[in-house]
């Protein structure tokens, strides 16, 4: 078996990712048992200033440190359960010391797998306004949607002023189902959920469209590697 390493960015993604790929082993084996697993964590707030100017070299510099701090503690490979960081990840530099799974390519896959002919998509304003997921959803034949305007700043706020700071708020619930809902309208057959708190938030159970978990997506095929189910990634960060 393989030894994961979390790459931590924001810290509820981060958690229920690790959380999940412990559990996954439960599901799989009905024993409390799972690949090694270690989670490196430099706070996000450091990195702040960086992402209000779009300066991804300093933030990738950050998560490259703590690439590295797996990489001394044994993981063969990470996934960042952070959507945002990709943007980051994905920029120009050296090669990060451990493979790793790309969090887009792994919710496309599932809308791919599933059928999907359009997504709706929600997470930061990094990522509604960025590439990744028109890309990756693009590539499989798949067409992305955003929020308007208003919403999306509506998205945003709730994910920096509550989610990250462990506030569920019923109010924002609703506001999101109702985001939600606009996007059923215009056609979407599931939402992707890519900012890996927005899950705390939103279950499959009260959501008007089927979800796509960026968080339990990530976990799950993560473990799929650590147990050889999936095959070693080869991307050790750049542009895709």
């Amino acid at each position: 078996m393989k030894h994961l390493g979390v790459l931590a960015h924001s810290t509820g993604g981060a958690a229920l990712c690790f959380l999940d790929f412990c559990e996954e082993g439960f599901r799989r084996t009905g024993r409390n048992e799972h690949p090694d697993v270690t989670l490196d964590n430099i706070a996000f707030g450091y990195s702040m200033p960086a992402w209000d100017t779009g300066d991804h070299a300093t933030i990738r510099g950050t998560l490259a440190t703590s690439a590295q701090r797996l990489a001394r503690a044994g993981a063969d490979f990470f996934v960042c359960p952070d959507n945002t960081a990709h943007l980051a990840l994905e920029a120009p530099g050296p090669d990060l010391p451990l493979p790793g799974l790309h969090i887009a390519e792994v919710v496309a896959d599932q809308a791919a797998a599933e059928g999907r002919t359009r997504v709706g998509v929600l997470g930061t304003r990094y990522t509604m306004d960025g590439p990744l997921y028109p890309r990756a959803l693009a590539a499989r034949g798949i067409a992305a949607e955003l929020p308007d305007a208003g919403d999306r700043d509506l998205v945003n706020e709730v994910i920096f002023k509550e989610l990250v700071n462990g506030v569920i708020s019923d109010a924002s619930r609703q506001e999101y189902l109702r985001v939600i809902e606009r996007l059923a309208d215009r056609g979407c057959d599931a939402v992707a959920l890519v900012c890996t708190e927005i899950p705390l938030l939103i279950t499959p159970e009260v959501s008007p469209l089927p979800t796509l978990d960026s968080t339990r997506l990530l976990a799950r095929a993560a473990y799929d590697v650590a147990v050889g189910e999936r095959a070693m990634p080869g991307w050790r960060g750049g542009p895709r």
